[in-house]
């Protein structure tokens, strides 16, 4: 997993690689990653639950 720190339009941006040629990284920014925070333990069991 490759993480990279940039911006777009002057806004802090986190990007989700999972390896250097990933042409659909995942990337988000400050709010949707305080989202992501707020809700990580229903995160953790939809991934549990869905898991194969």
């Amino acid at each position: 997993m490759i993480v990279e720190r940039t911006e777009y339009k002057g806004n802090p941006l986190l990007v989700l690689k999972r390896d250097e040629n990933d042409k659909y990284p995942f990337s988000f920014g400050l709010t949707k990653a305080k989202m992501i925070l707020e809700n990580i333990e229903e995160i953790k069991k939809f991934v549990a639950e869905h898991e194969k």
